[in-house]
């Protein structure tokens, strides 16, 4: 099974991550937070290079919770797996036992097992039911989105989450096609995607249907919405001295990423004020420069980290 898991999913940007976080955990007891557990691959790395660490695990996939349980048996007596949503980072760890973590790994967006589960309906790279929840427990479908959704907010989702510029266009012709029949599957909305997006060779980037199923993806799981509630919450559970480390995958996520840190990481004292009070210095101290990107050889070895971007803090005192 472990080596159908590691062909699965090639962790990004690992050594970097590892090299980040890993000032904040070399050489004593320490609690690392993986928000995004996913089947585990970040997870392994650290709990083998690191021997006294504990790691907590939060995946809202319950078949991802299984695989990565299995991948990480080696480890049991020092991780814990946990079926959540990674907004729910401060409650997961208070009930496990702890008050602070050391480090927090954040791996956002879509999984390559989910894209590659084609009973899932991630991808428009074959047909499958058009379900795109990570947690298949719980919320509404992509199939309810497109076929229940009014025509205005359909073309709001498809510009605001996707970026589509053909996001009306779009909107309108789902709108038409359901009243005649309802859509049920990935295939017949990719087709009808694609007679409504022009396709330019050697212009166009990516398959038309890429916006519009990355915008119904983040509509049905929340996925900015969770990942505004994380930030805050995740930085609370920092210890002085621990690290948060986030890889995100379009500018969506990006910029809320960078919002947040760069709040932190910033004087909140008034302009008029002519000294900083203690309560209003940073708690954070960005420890990379902008946001990094993964090196054209990672790319070619791994193609999802062609748009990733790293963005990493240290949190440098307690709140007031």
């Amino acid at each position: 099974m472990s080596k159908q898991i590691n062909e699965l999913h090639a962790p990004v940007m690992l050594e970097r991550c590892l090299e980040v976080l890993g000032e904040s955990l070399a050489g004593k007891p320490a609690v690392m937070v993986d928000g995004t557990l996913g089947l585990g691959g970040h997870s392994e790395a650290f709990l083998e290079r690191f021997p006294e660490l504990t790691l907590i695990g939060i995946d809202r996939d319950t078949n991802a919770l299984a695989l990565a349980g299995e991948r990480l048996a080696k480890y049991s007596n020092r991780i814990h797996l946990v079926h959540a949503v990674y907004d729910e980072i401060l409650d997961v760890i208070q009930d496990l036992g702890y008050r602070e973590v050391d480090a927090i790994l954040l791996d956002l967006g879509v999984s390559s097992m989910q894209l590659d589960e084609t009973d899932r309906g991630f991808a428009y790279s074959y047909d499958a039911p058009l379900d795109m929840r990570m947690d298949t427990s719980r919320g509404i479908t992509a199939q309810e989105v497109v076929n229940t959704y009014d025509e205005k907010d359909l073309a709001r989702i498809f510009k605001d989450f996707g970026e589509e510029r053909y996001a009306k266009p779009v909107a309108k012709a789902i709108v038409a096609q359901r009243s005649v029949v309802a859509f049920e599957s990935s295939a017949g909305l990719t087709q009808l995607i694609a007679k409504v997006i022009p396709f330019i060779p050697g212009k166009s980037s990516g398959h038309p249907a890429k916006r519009v199923f990355q915008a119904l993806r983040i509509e049905v799981n929340g996925e900015l919405e969770v990942l505004t509630r994380t930030m805050p919450a995740a930085l609370e559970s920092l210890a002085v001295g621990g690290r948060i480390l986030v890889l995100a995958y379009h500018s969506l996520e990006d910029r809320i990423v960078k919002q947040a840190l760069s709040a932190a990481s910033s004087s909140s004292a008034p302009i008029e004020l002519p000294i900083e009070l203690p309560e209003h210095a940073p708690i954070l101290k960005l420890v990379v420069k902008g946001a990094e990107m993964a090196t054209e050889a990672e790319i070619q070895q791994n193609p999802r980290a062609a748009s990733v971007r790293l963005r990493a803090a240290q949190r440098i005192r307690r709140a007031a």
